[in-house]
C-alpha cells in the first residue's frame, strides 16, 4: 500500500474549507447578546448572569471541546469532499501464476544497488506471503525459454524457495511460451474447467522488454509488476562485426556500433584489445590495447526533433560507430569494449569479441627437380604443414594438381599451366600468363648478376622482423613490374621480390633461386621468411572470420570435424565463463555443443577445427535498452481476458466517513447533550 495519497477533488475542496473553518471560528468569537428581564431571583439563572458579564461584541476563545470536536469533524468532512484516493497490490487471489522474467535485461542494477532480478524476486515472495490458506499457486521463470520451477502448492515455504533458486541469464526475452506453459498447467485445475469460474490471476515481474510483444495472448487476469527504473543509463555495443581485407588478408578491418540507451547525451571511449588465446581459462586471455576511439551517443528515447534541436543548440555531433585496421596474421581474440562505466546499469553489452581463427594448416606442394634445403625446411614440425609433397615438374605438367594450398615453383621451373585459384611461390621464376613477366631481350630472360638487397617492406608480415641486408644474390632475374603489384625487396639492379594478385589467386615472386644465394646458409631469417610467408597465404586461403553467437545457442559441429580433432573422441571438454563442462560424444552422426548461456568466449579441448573458440555477445538492442515498459507486454485488448495496471486504485473518501466522521460526530452529540443537561 502507497501511504501518500492523491486527492481527486483538492480544489473545491480548499474553497470549502476556506469558507467553513473561519465560519465555524467566528461563532465561537461572538457574544452571545440576551434581552434584559426582570426577574425576583437571580440564583436560577446563573447560566444568563454569565452571559451578561461580557460587554464586547467578541469575546476571547477559550478551550472548548465541542469547539474542537467540530472543528475535527468539519475538517474530516472537508478531507472527504477532496476525495483522496491511494495505490496497492492486490492480495493474491485463489489461483496465481508468477511469471518471473531472468533475462539479460534484469541485470540491470538500477534497485537500490541490486538487480532487477533481485526485485523481481523480492516482490514476488511479498505476494506470496498474501496468500490465503486455501489459495494456490506456481511460478514460471522465463527468458526465450519457460521453465515451471514450482508447480501449484499452497505451500508458502516451497514457492519462495522455488523464487530464490532462480538464476539470472544473457538470453533475449520472449514472453509467449511463458503464456502458453501458464495456460496449460491452468488447464490441469479441475476447478477451471467449470462453467462460470473466475478467471486466475497471473502476475508477470518483468520490465517488459519482450522481442514477441504482437505475439501474445492469454485468457486470465493479467497484472504487470513493472520492474526498473526509466531513468536508468546504459551504454551498449549493439553490433560488432570483422572482416579481413582480401588484398592484404593480414589487415583485419573492426566495425563496431553502439547505443545510448540513457536519458542523456554521453561521450565515451571506445578500446579495441588482441587477445592471445589461453586454451585452458579462455576468459583469462592476455589482451592487449591496441586501439581507442570516441563515440558522442544521443539517447535511442530521443526524438528526431530532439536530435536536431541538440545539434543546433548544444553543438552535438553524433557519432555511434567506430571503425579499427589492425594487422594480424595468427589467431586471437578481437575484443571491443566501451568504456564509459558511471552510471551504466547493464554491464554485459559493454564487451563484444569476435574469434580470429588460427591459420588452418596448409597442405603445400614443392616442384623441384631436388633442393635439400627446400625438402628438409617444409618438413620442420615448426611450419605445421599438413603431409608436405614433393613432385617433379614432368610429374606436375601431366597432374596439374588443384587440392593443394600452395605451390612452390623451385629452381627456376616455368610452369605451363596453373590450377584456377591457389596460391604460388615462384623461386626465380614466374607464372604464365600473368601481368608480371621477366624482361626479355633477343627472346630471352634478362639476368641480373650481383643483384643484392637494397631495402624491403619491414612493415609486411611476411617480412616483420627479419634483417635480409646482406644477403649476396648471384643471379636474378629481372621483372617487369604492374603498378598494382607490391615490391617486398627491393635490389640494387631491380625488385628481388614481389606480392602479385590476380583473379582468384596470389603470387609470391622471388626473383632468384635460393641455391644461388647464400642465404639458407645458416641465416636464422631464412625459415623464419618461410613461416612468415607460409602463415600469410594461410590466412589468405580463408578470409572469414568466425562471427559471434547470442545466448542459448547451440553450435553443431559436423561429425568430419570431430574426426579432424582426434579420431574416436568419447568425450568434449567445453571451457568458458561457467568453468568446464564434460559433454560426452555420441559414436555416430553430428554433434551439438550444450547451450552457451553466458556473454564470453568459449574453448573446445581438444580443439575442433572451426570450433575451437566460440564468441557469445548479446548484441540485441532490446535487451540493451533498459528504459522499463509501463503497460503490460503486448496489445491489452489481445493479451487478456482482464487486465490491471501494476497497482490498483483505491477511494478513502467513504473510509474517512463510516470510519472517523461518523463516530466523532456521536461522541460531539454526546458532549454537547451532556453539556446541555448539566
Amino acid at each position: 500500500m502507497a501511504w501518500f495519497p492523491k486527492f481527486l477533488n483538492i480544489w473545491p475542496a480548499i474553497a470549502a474549507a476556506a469558507i467553513a473553518i473561519p465560519a465555524l471560528l467566528v461563532l465561537y468569537f461572538l457574544k452571545l447578546k440576551r434581552r434584559e428581564m426582570p426577574v425576583s431571583s437571580t440564583l436560577l439563572w446563573k447560566k444568563a448572569i454569565q452571559d451578561l458579564q461580557v460587554n464586547a461584541p467578541f469575546q476571547k476563545l477559550r478551550r472548548n471541546l465541542l469547539l474542537l470536536l467540530q472543528m475535527l469533524l468539519l475538517i474530516l468532512l472537508l478531507l472527504a469532499l477532496s476525495r483522496p484516493i491511494t495505490n496497492y497490490k492486490p492480495g493474491a487471489g485463489k489461483t496465481s501464476v508468477l511469471l518471473i522474467d531472468r533475462s539479460a535485461s534484469m541485470a540491470a542494477k538500477d534497485c537500490n544497488g541490486h538487480s532487477r532480478l533481485d526485485e523481481a524476486k523480492k516482490r514476488a515472495k511479498d505476494f506470496v506471503s498474501t496468500m490465503d490458506r486455501h489459495a494456490s499457486a506456481m511460478v514460471i521463470a522465463f527468458d526465450d525459454r519457460a521453465e515451471a520451477v514450482q508447480q501449484f502448492t499452497e505451500d508458502v515455504n516451497k514457492l519462495k524457495q522455488a523464487i530464490d533458486g532462480i538464476q539470472q541469464t544473457d538470453r533475449l526475452t520472449k514472453l509467449k511460451l511463458a503464456y502458453q506453459l501458464a495456460e496449460a498447467q491452468i488447464a490441469y485445475i479441475p476447478e477451471q474447467n467449470r462453467p462460470n469460474q473466475p478467471l486466475p490471476d497471473v502476475w508477470i515481474y518483468s520490465d517488459g522488454r519482450v522481442s514477441d510483444a504482437q505475439d501474445l495472448s492469454i485468457r486470465a487476469n493479467l497484472n504487470y509488476d513493472m520492474i526498473g527504473t526509466p531513468e536508468a543509463g546504459n551504454i551498449a555495443v549493439v553490433a560488432l562485426s570483422a572482416k579481413r581485407n582480401y588484398e592484404n588478408p593480414t589487415k583485419v578491418q573492426v566495425f563496431a556500433r553502439l547505443a545510448d540507451y540513457g536519458p542523456k547525451p554521453i561521450t565515451a571511449q571506445v578500446q579495441l584489445s588482441v587477445g592471445i588465446p589461453n586454451t585452458d581459462h579462455p576468459e583469462q586471455d592476455d589482451f592487449t590495447v591496441r586501439s581507442i576511439a570516441d563515440v558522442s551517443l544521443m539517447p535511442e528515447r530521443w526524438t528526431d526533433e530532439q536530435r536536431d534541436k541538440a545539434e543546433k543548440e548544444q553543438g552535438l555531433q553524433r557519432k555511434d560507430s567506430v571503425e579499427f585496421n589492425i594487422d594480424l596474421a595468427t589467431a586471437a581474440t578481437l575484443k571491443v569494449e566501451q568504456m564509459h562505466k558511471d552510471g551504466d546499469a547493464l554491464a554485459d553489452d559493454d564487451v563484444a569479441q569476435v574469434v580470429v581463427p588460427p591459420p588452418k594448416p596448409l597442405s603445400v606442394l614443392l616442384v623441384t627437380d631436388g633442393n635439400w634445403f627446400m625438402e628438409r625446411l617444409l618438413n620442420a614440425p615448426s611450419l605445421k604443414l599438413k603431409n608436405p609433397q614433393v613432385m617433379s615438374p614432368s610429374s606436375y605438367e601431366a597432374k596439374v594438381p588443384t587440392d593443394f594450398d600452395v605451390i612452390i615453383f623451385d629452381r627456376g621451373y616455368f610452369p605451363k599451366k596453373l590450377p584456377p585459384a591457389g596460391n604460388f611461390i615462384y623461386l626465380g621464376s614466374v607464372g604464365p600468363g600473368l601481368k608480371i613477366k621477366p624482361v626479355q631481350e633477343n627472346g630471352k630472360n634478362v639476368i641480373l648478376e650481383e643483384n643484392s638487397v637494397l631495402d624491403w617492406r619491414r612493415e609486411h608480415p611476411i617480412l616483420r622482423g627479419l634483417s635480409l641486408g646482406k644477403i649476396g644474390i648471384a643471379r636474378s632475374l629481372k621483372l617487369d613490374v604492374p603498378t598494382d603489384s607490391e615490391i617486398l625487396v627491393d635490389g640494387v639492379k631491380g625488385p628481388l621480390m614481389v606480392l602479385h594478385r590476380e583473379g582468384r589467386s596470389t603470387h609470391l615472386i622471388l626473383a632468384f633461386d635460393i641455391l644461388d644465394t647464400d642465404w639458407p646458409n645458416g641465416r636464422p631469417s631464412f625459415p623464419v621468411f618461410w613461416y612468415n610467408a607460409l602463415q600469410f597465404l594461410a590466412v589468405g586461403s580463408d578470409l572469414d572470420i568466425r562471427q559471434s553467437l547470442e545466448p542459448g545457442a547451440t553450435p553443431r559441429i559436423p561429425r568430419a570435424n570431430l574426426l579432424r580433432a582426434g579420431g574416436d573422441l568419447k568425450q568434449i571438454k567445453l571451457i568458458g565463463p561457467e568453468g568446464t563442462t564434460n559433454v560426452p560424444v555420441l559414436p555416430t552422426g553430428d554433434f551439438a555443443l550444450p547451450a552457451l548461456e553466458k556473454v564470453g568466449v568459449y574453448s573446445t579441448d581438444p580443439p575442433i577445427p572451426q570450433f575451437e573458440r566460440i564468441a557469445v555477445n548479446m548484441l540485441d538492442p532490446n535487451e540493451s535498452n533498459v528504459a522499463p515498459i509501463e503497460h503490460a507486454p503486448g496489445n491489452p485488448t489481445i493479451v487478456s481476458a482482464s487486465t490491471t495496471g501494476q497497482k490498483s486504485r483505491l477511494e478513502l473518501w467513504w473510509w474517512i466517513v463510516a470510519c472517523a466522521a461518523l463516530p466523532l460526530l456521536l461522541i460531539e452529540w454526546w458532549v454537547y447533550t451532556r453539556r446541555v443537561h448539566l
